[in-house]
């Protein structure tokens, strides 16, 4: 009998054949034999190959948010402290879920209709009125120079889902190595601006 453990392995699978071969290249039949099963038994829990994409990236979007959802309403926490963790939380997340550069998040997001696109967005939304809070704050504190927090924000976001495309763990970095180099890289990089600023 088929059940969450199943759905939760066909996603996975899935997830891996649309990076792989292209969301528009993977068919349900190619999950199917990666998984082992009939065309038919992914009915079971997909009335569609729209319902797995959805689902791939909301988990992803979801998993990305849950660590630093704490950070949204944080009035307190020290600036650099937050956009360490982050960075970290985000690195560790997309890394997690790596993929080839066939198919990149917005080539994904654009195979939905506006309703299922509407939500993922309103995700990344948040995401990003995270980040420029956090940017934000910091340059109110002087911790950070006077930014334009949405580009601190696209960049610093930037270098982190880039390196799905390139980053392979038997190469020489390490995921926590990798973590330390774009943390000192992007708070430098505000600190550097703000002292060529003084």
């Amino acid at each position: 009998m088929m059940g969450t453990g199943t759905k939760q392995k066909m996603l996975d699978i899935a997830r891996k054949l649309f990076w792989k071969k292209g969301y528009n290249a993977a068919s349900l039949r190619d999950i199917a034999d990666a998984y082992g099963c009939k065309p038919a038994n992914i009915y079971n829990f997909f009335k569609k190959k729209e319902d797995i994409l959805y689902e791939v990236l909301l988990e992803e979007m979801e998993q990305i948010i849950a660590p630093i959802a704490c950070l949204e309403e944080d009035d307190i926490g020290d600036p650099e402290v937050q956009l360490r963790l982050f960075i970290e939380s985000h690195l560790e997340t997309t890394l997690s879920f790596r993929r080839s550069a066939k198919l990149l998040f917005d080539v994904g997001l654009d195979q939905l209709p506006p309703r299922r696109r509407k939500a993922i967005i309103a995700m990344r939304d948040r995401y990003d009125r995270i980040i420029r809070r956090i940017i934000r704050k910091g340059v109110e504190r002087n911790v950070f120079a006077p930014v334009n927090e949405k580009l601190a924000g696209f960049m610093i976001a930037s270098m982190i889902t880039r390196s799905r495309l390139w980053y392979h763990p038997g190469k020489g970095v390490s995921v926590p190595e990798l973590v330390r180099f774009i943390n000192d890289f992007s708070l430098n990089g505000l600190k550097k601006v703000a002292s060529r600023q003084s």
